[in-house]
């Protein structure tokens, strides 16, 4: 039985797994203890969960328990990331490599940094969302210290060549850091193989609770030092001081243990949804999806239709589909997504762009009614409009 409105936008946050929720609930109340209290049982045990789950994030990335940072979330993660390596490695350099179709919290982070004596470039990336890994290499300078590129775009879902990226940082003796946000969970990944120094990911996004996330930091070959952004209590190792949400990070640990052993069935499952999706919704007259049709996460699909706004589908389909026109931190503006400029896409199909995301939840119930739904909101918006009766007679 449908329950409305229809789910359909997992890249903004996921429902919380009940397995994720029932190993947090006894650390609201039972196990209350505060993780830093070394002197009696209440703070052991508190410690013995927060180290359980970090054993279990590190697992799901391929990383060693001791790389693992917890934070409030990616954009914390982001932050501490790039300003960290920033304060750390001044004396080396003060150039930034990223892209121009990054999350917020890495584009804000580094023109930030540019105020303070940063010097950044901002990459292109191709009409399919790419980068071009010649261009990335002759962007390295011997002041540069810091390549920062996400593993897979937020709106898109398109998947950069993050082992290649991870070869090139190496072979020039530059640190290489990811938001891997929207892949961690979703699709495998190895720090180690993947040649990652540095790695952002949150809980909300694969079905732990708001607030909180992880920042892994390489300890060998090299061992990648950080300046603290938080201090005043040591915890982390230094790193991020502040009493640990021991709930949350229990619930971090138990979706990634979760997400460890669902992954591939789960990546089936969705990409399957999302093809049946996709090839629906492409039979409606001057429809595109946007970004690279191979390299691409499982459970996103961002589609274009010609002569619409997505405010106005948006505005037709909200009570019956949750869904977006990108990201959910961009969401209130009624410009294009800058991605999609970005990537080359004329401006009136970015601004027809909707992103469907499905995910652990997501039915196939659900993607027929979605289907259906906005088959019919294309259908009423374009008897009704102008632009469009002019493109087709000029056809």
């Amino acid at each position: 039985m449908l329950r409305f409105p229809v789910y359909l936008d997992y890249c903004s946050t996921t429902p919380c797994d009940e397995r994720v929720l029932e190993a947090m609930l006894p650390f609201f109340t039972n196990i209350f203890g505060n993780a830093s209290s070394r002197s009696h049982a209440f703070g052991w045990r508190a410690d013995t969960a927060v180290e359980a789950a970090r054993k279990s994030v590190a697992s799901l990335i391929g990383a060693d328990v001791k790389e693992i940072i917890f934070t409030s979330g990616s954009t914390e993660g982001c932050n501490l990331a790039l300003r960290g390596v920033f304060g750390m490695y001044a004396s080396k350099g003060n150039h930034i490599i990223t892209v121009k179709t990054e999350h917020k919290a890495v584009l804000d982070t580094c023109k930030d940094l540019q105020k303070v004596g940063a010097e950044v470039t901002f990459l292109n990336v191709s009409k399919d969302g790419m980068i071009d890994l010649q261009e990335l290499k002759n962007a390295i300078t011997p002041k540069t210290i810091l390549i920062a590129v996400m593993y897979a775009n937020n709106e898109t879902g398109v998947i950069q060549p993050v082992k290649e990226i991870g070869a090139i940082a190496k072979q020039h003796n530059v640190l290489f850091f990811s938001d891997a946000t929207q892949a961690v969970g979703k699709i495998p990944v190895s720090v180690v193989d993947d040649g990652i120094d540095l790695l952002a990911l949150s809980s909300h996004k694969i079905y732990g609770s708001k607030g909180t996330g992880a920042l892994y930091v390489r300890r060998r070959n090299p061992r990648v030092k950080i300046t603290p952004q938080i201090t005043g209590g040591a915890q982390e190792n230094n790193l991020r001081s502040g009493t640990l949400n021991v709930p949350a990070i229990v619930g971090l640990g138990r979706a990634c243990e979760i997400c460890n052993t669902v992954i591939e069935q789960e990546s089936a499952r969705l990409k399957s949804l999302r093809d049946y999706l996709q090839v629906e919704l492409l039979t409606i007259d001057e429809s595109y999806v946007n970004g690279a049709l191979q390299s691409r996460l499982p459970h996103i699909c961002n589609i274009s239709f010609k002569s619409l706004s997505s405010s106005q589908l948006l505005s037709i389909l909200n009570k019956t589909l949750a869904i977006s026109s990108g990201s959910a931190c961009t969401s209130g503006s009624l410009d294009a997504s800058f991605v999609l400029k970005a990537m080359g896409i004329e401006d009136g199909l970015a601004r027809g762009a909707i992103r469907f995301s499905m995910g652990r939840f997501s039915t196939k119930e659900e993607i027929d009614f979605a289907i259906e739904q906005v088959k019919a909101a294309v259908k009423k918006l374009r008897s009704e409009s102008f632009e469009w009766k002019v493109f087709k007679s000029e056809q």
